[in-house]
């Protein structure tokens, strides 16, 4: 069995992702979803893409409840920027952020009434709302249901088990909690 640290980390920092405008991004997390930008710094560093170069870039953060963030790279130079560019990503690679069930609704209202598509889904241990950002970047807003932390032991009880099946190509599936739509 591996071994897990003794103390795990606290809580995810930031995620970090690039956009090609910084001010429709804030728009974007801020004016529509609700989440404040609470930090932009401007900067000059240097890339092992760019060696011996200083590269300009505006390096925005909103916040998330936990105290960590969302934050997003824009870079000055157009053949940076080019490098770099934000790409629009497949459904599955996403991020996805915990919100109580009033906060999903009020997500969902706001998007809904910039005329973003909003996607919904009822995982069982979650229901889901998704949205595309200005730069294609998959986000998610889940609201866990009244039974999560009985969901959770169960998972927490039966995950290496169930890796360990699907591994060896045993492809039965154990989410008795979804509807199968």
């Amino acid at each position: 069995m591996t071994s897990v640290l003794s103390e795990l980390p606290f809580r995810l920092h930031h995620n970090a992702y690039v956009c090609a405008d910084q001010e429709r991004t804030r728009h974007f997390y801020e004016d529509i979803v609700g989440l404040p930008l609470v930090a932009t710094w401007i900067e000059q560093g240097q890339s092992p893409d760019f060696p011996g170069r200083e590269i300009s870039f505006a390096h925005t953060f909103f916040a998330i409840g936990d105290g960590g963030a969302l934050a997003f790279f824009q870079f000055a130079d157009p053949d940076v920027a080019a490098k770099f560019k934000a790409r629009q990503q497949p459904f599955y690679v996403h991020i996805a952020l915990a919100v109580s069930e009033t906060t999903l609704n009020e997500i969902k209202r706001r998007l809904t009434a910039e005329n973003i598509a909003v996607r919904e889904r009822d995982h069982g241990y979650c229901k889901s709302i998704y949205a595309s950002d200005p730069d294609g970047l998959m986000v998610e807003f889940t609201a866990d249901p009244d039974n999560a932390t009985e969901i959770d032991a169960w998972q927490r009880a039966t995950a290496h088990d169930s890796l360990k099946r699907w591994m060896a190509g045993d492809r039965t599936v154990n989410n008795s909690f979804r509807s199968h739509e």
